[in-house]
């Protein structure tokens, strides 16, 4: 069986919004991810594959899981992270040529936006319970 990684980066600003992609010819949205390059490490992934579909210099804060799952007989292997964004955007500089839009969301969108990965809605949501409780003690 093929095997494929990749990693997703979960930003949030300080509006409490979530940045998401969207594709060409699709209404779905997703957290920015791609597959991890020969010798690159899933943090490194992560870092370029938000700067290329987002414009945002990212840095990885943690670590939040890794999603193991089949699709089309293709093992697939994505590492999750929590970044926080460095200066503002430098527009999308996708080399795949698949994303068409970069937005921040709020919880309410994230709640009633299609999902291209509608398992990941509950690690979204999870993140904002985290901010909310990181918030309650500072």
């Amino acid at each position: 069986m093929k095997s494929w990684s990749g990693s997703a980066g979960i930003c949030i600003n300080e509006h409490k919004e979530i940045l998401m992609v969207k594709s060409f010819g699709s209404e779905r949205w997703a957290v920015p991810s791609g597959g991890i390059e020969e010798g690159e490490s899933p943090e490194e992934c992560c870092i370029r594959e938000i700067k290329e579909e987002t414009g945002y210099d990212v840095k990885v804060i943690k670590k939040l899981k890794v999603k193991e799952t089949t699709i089309k007989n293709i093992k697939v292997k994505t590492y999750y992270f929590r970044v926080e964004k460095i200066g503002d955007s430098s527009g999308i500089n996708d080399p795949d040529q698949i994303i068409v839009e970069a937005d921040w969301k709020s919880l309410s969108d994230i709640k009633t936006i299609n999902h291209v990965y509608p398992e990941d809605l509950e690690l979204l949501l999870e993140q904002y319970k985290h901010l909310e409780q990181s918030v309650a003690f500072e």
